[in-house]
C-alpha cells in the first residue's frame, strides 16, 4: 500500500473535530467537495469507512473514532509546534454553550479570571437554552439546564442550588414576612424553572388562594431583574443571583423560609471531548470554583 498523504489525515482530523465537512472546508479555504475527495481517498487507502452521513452532518464510524483518537493529540502538538516555529503564540479556542441566565449572571462575571489564568485559551461563549447537537455543532462543552438525564454523554452536576424567595428591599425588608404573607404580593414566575411556587408553598405549609397576582418570564435572569426592580417576589436560585444578593439589590423577605435544594445546571459533553486539554482545563476551573465556594 502506498504511503497515506499527510494532507488527507489532516483534513480528516479537521472534519472529525468539527463533525462537519462544511466547517472543515471553510477552515481550509477549499470547497466541501474537495474535502470529501480527501476523505474518500483516505478511506480507500486505509480500507475502512471513517465517516457516515446523518442528515446534513457527519458522524464518525467506529473505525473513524479509533483513528481520530490515535491522531488527535499528535495533531494538536503539530499545530502548537508549527505556530512556535513561525513565532506565533499558540492560541486555542474553547467553545462553551450555557443558558442565558447562567452566562449573564454567573459565568460572564468570572470569565476574566479564567482567561487571565489561561492566556493561551480564547473563549467563545454561546448563550442559549437550545441543547447542543454535538454531532453537528462545534461546541466543546455545555452547561445545560435540566434533569441531568442525557444518555451517551459525560454529565456532571455543577452544584446543588438553593431556591429562596427574593424581592427588592424597598418592597419588603429582610425577614419581615411570614410565609403566608407572600400571597399578598405579586409573585414572579420563571416558567422553565424546576422550582415553582406551589412546591414552595407546600413546604411552607401554606394553602394558596385559587388565584394570585403574578407575572411570568421564560428566563430566570429577567425574573431576578424584575424582583430587584420592585415588581414582586421571585423564587430563584442563589447561584443565579449571587451578585444581587451580595450587593443587597435583592433580599429574602421571609423569616425562616423553607429551601428547595436541587441540581439544575449540568456540565455536559461527549466523553471523547475529555481528551482535549482545553476541555479538561475548563472543567478543572469549574470544579475549583465549586470547591472554593464561588458556586453556592
Amino acid at each position: 500500500m502506498s504511503q497515506v498523504p499527510i494532507r488527507s489525515i489532516w483534513v480528516f482530523h479537521l472534519v472529525a473535530r468539527s463533525r462537519s465537512i462544511t466547517r472543515a472546508a471553510g477552515e481550509l479555504g477549499v470547497t466541501p467537495s474537495a474535502v470529501s475527495q480527501q476523505i474518500q481517498s483516505l478511506e480507500t487507502q486505509l480500507g475502512v469507512s471513517l465517516l457516515a452521513k446523518v442528515g446534513r452532518g457527519v458522524v464518525l464510524t467506529e473505525a473513524g473514532e479509533r483513528f481520530f483518537e490515535s491522531i488527535d493529540e499528535s495533531a494538536e502538538l503539530i499545530t502548537e509546534a508549527t505556530n512556535a516555529i513561525r513565532g506565533y503564540r499558540s492560541v486555542t479556542t474553547l467553545t462553551v454553550r450555557a443558558t442565558p441566565t447562567l452566562s449573564n449572571k454567573w459565568l460572564l462575571p468570572r470569565l476574566g479570571q479564567f482567561l487571565a489564568a489561561n492566556p493561551d485559551l480564547e473563549v467563545r461563549l454561546d448563550g442559549t437554552n437550545e441543547p447542543t447537537d454535538f454531532n453537528r455543532e462545534a461546541v466543546d462543552v455545555e452547561i445545560r439546564h435540566g434533569d441531568g438525564k442525557w444518555p451517551g454523554l459525560f454529565v456532571e452536576g455543577l452544584t446543588e442550588e438553593s431556591f429562596i424567595p427574593v424581592c427588592s428591599p424597598g418592597l419588603a425588608g429582610p425577614g419581615s414576612l411570614e410565609a403566608g404573607d407572600v400571597l399578598g404580593y405579586r409573585l414572579i414566575h420563571s416558567v422553565k424553572s424546576q422550582a415553582q411556587w406551589p412546591r414552595w408553598f407546600a413546604l411552607a405549609g401554606v394553602e394558596p388562594r385559587e388565584r394570585w397576582r403574578r407575572v411570568l418570564f421564560d428566563r430566570s435572569h429577567m425574573a431576578i431583574d424584575a424582583a430587584a426592580g420592585g415588581m414582586g417576589i421571585a423564587l430563584e436560585s442563589t447561584l443565579m443571583m449571587q451578585r444581587e444578593l451580595a450587593a443587597g439589590a435583592v433580599v429574602c423577605p421571609v423569616k425562616s423560609p423553607p429551601e428547595i435544594r436541587i441540581v439544575t445546571q449540568w456540565i455536559v459533553c461527549p466523553r471523547d471531548h475529555l481528551r482535549h486539554k482545553k476541555v479538561r482545563t475548563f472543567l478543572d476551573w469549574l470544579r475549583t470554583e465549586r470547591s472554593a465556594g464561588a458556586i453556592a
